[in-house]
């Protein structure tokens, strides 16, 4: 009689732990496709940056107590809204974004990303979601404040971001003196604070937001600027080639006008942390 017991509840017991196991592969399977994973540096302000709180919308970065703000974010979320899926936000640096999104870590690269032909061979894109002029960021009454022109940075230290379109045009500057291309924007302002380097390319956003970040820094719109083209100074989300997000988000970025786009970065200006 005993057996006959302990061969049912070990029968029991199996089929539970089964029972269990299947659950949590069907909630699993459920939960990924219930959100949208998208990829961003949190880094990049007034597009996108780390900070500590929540506060004026901030979503929760994957893994981490920190949240990430700004432009991008809140773009991120109307889609997500408009696809019916959770946002989740995984903090990935600038070079991992295409492996990241063809790889299918994340769903979509919503980070400032022009979408240049180079990058085309890889991935694919939406429509754009922002259009922005490129523009040199300089120290307050430093010997390039007054610079109006390209001409105007002869012989400067200049760098950009590496794999950035901003990086390759420094050759239209002549006589420049083109530096070693950096990792984020965060360490082209240390960069630029001390010394380092004259100035660094940029697109507005991003300039309107390091001069408000730090009062010893300048934008400079250029009269006689940089030559270039739509796609680069075009914003769109990137997804992998193939996807059935893109017509999705094409949809939902219609629905987004061109006043509600400019009130999103005006806010996004406004409430990017100091540090950034």
């Amino acid at each position: 009689m005993r057996k006959k017991v302990a061969i049912l509840l070990s029968m029991v017991l199996s089929s539970a732990m089964l029972f269990s196991a299947c659950g949590k592969g069907d909630n699993a399977k459920t939960s990924k496709e219930d959100t949208f994973k998208v990829g961003l540096e949190a880094g990049y302000a007034p597009f996108n940056w780390t900070q500590k709180d929540s506060s004026n919308g901030a979503v929760k970065i994957e893994g981490s107590s920190e949240y990430a703000g700004g432009y991008d974010i809140e773009i991120a979320k109307k889609i997500a809204e408009g696809l019916g899926k959770k946002l989740v936000i995984v903090k990935t640096e600038w070079d991992g974004l295409v492996p990241a999104v063809t790889s299918g870590k994340i769903d979509a690269i919503i980070a400032g990303m022009s979408p240049t032909s180079e990058r085309k061979k890889t991935i694919d894109f939406s429509d754009n979601y922002y259009k922005s002029n490129l523009v040199m960021v300089v120290k307050k009454g430093g010997k390039y404040d007054g610079a109006a022109s390209l001409q105007d940075f002869n012989g400067a230290k200049v760098t950009a971001q590496l794999n950035t379109f901003h990086y390759s045009v420094i050759d239209q500057i002549p006589v420049v003196n083109k530096q070693t291309a950096m990792d984020n924007f965060p360490a082209m302002r240390v960069a630029l604070e001390s010394g380092v380097i004259d100035a660094y390319v940029s697109e507005r956003p991003e300039g309107i937001s390091s001069q408000e970040a730090n009062s010893n820094f300048k934008m400079i719109e250029l009269k006689d600027g940089f030559t270039t083209s739509e796609e680069d100074t075009s914003i769109a989300v990137g997804v992998a080639k193939g996807s059935n997000l893109t017509e999705k988000i094409n949809k939902i970025l219609s629905g987004i006008s061109e006043e509600q786009r400019s009130t999103i970065m005006d806010n996004a200006i406004k409430n990017q942390p100091a540090a950034q």
